[in-house]
């Protein structure tokens, strides 16, 4: 595939608190770091994204039935803000590299994102994250309509349910992105 500098890596939700929720992370985090480090060494930007609330979550609304289990508004203090934000520690973002706060499953939504791409000139998104089903499924759906051109890593992206991974990767991105591997991306 040939790289463009108009391109940026989405790295998306690789939050420890999030990796959590899938039974073996080991393998994606290592496919992520070796993905991380291509984007790098070709002078393709790394772009974190992370879920995350102010202190109080005023974001979360009690309709929101996602989102609403995370509605203990005291919970959401500073000191758990920092740790529920904490990016695996072999994927963590260089002092130069720009984490962008999301509020719910769409990287754009309630984020600065779209100024950041705008500012830097991207219009290539190459997608990895947790869940396929999640963020994943939300960025690329509202980056399509906003007519970024799109690259989902299939293998760079992880879902609770396997079967939900391969329906989206195998049969609905291909419809508004390229879907590859980290191998063919690499090469």
């Amino acid at each position: 595939m040939q790289q463009s500098n108009k391109s940026a890596l989405l790295v998306m939700d690789l939050q420890n608190s999030i990796l959590q929720n899938l039974e073996d992370y080991s393998g994606l985090v290592t496919k992520m770091s070796k993905a991380i480090s291509h984007a790098r060494a070709n002078g393709i930007p790394v772009i974190y994204v992370v879920v995350s609330f102010r202190p109080g979550a005023p974001e979360i609304s009690e309709h929101n039935k996602s989102f609403s289990r995370f509605s203990n508004k005291e919970m959401w203090t500073p000191e758990f803000i920092a740790q529920w934000e904490e990016i695996h520690p072999d994927l963590k973002p260089e002092p130069n590299e720009i984490t962008v706060t999301k509020r719910r499953f769409s990287a754009f939504t309630g984020s600065d994102l779209e100024v950041v791409l705008r500012g830097q000139g991207i219009q290539h998104l190459v997608l990895t994250g947790i869940s396929t089903s999640g963020v994943v499924l939300s960025t690329l759906r509202e980056a399509a309509d906003k007519d970024y051109q799109l690259t989902v890593i299939e293998d760079c992206c992880a879902d609770r349910d396997p079967e939900v991974h391969q329906v989206l990767t195998g049969k609905v991105f291909p419809t508004q992105a390229e879907v590859i591997t980290l191998e063919s991306w690499i090469k």
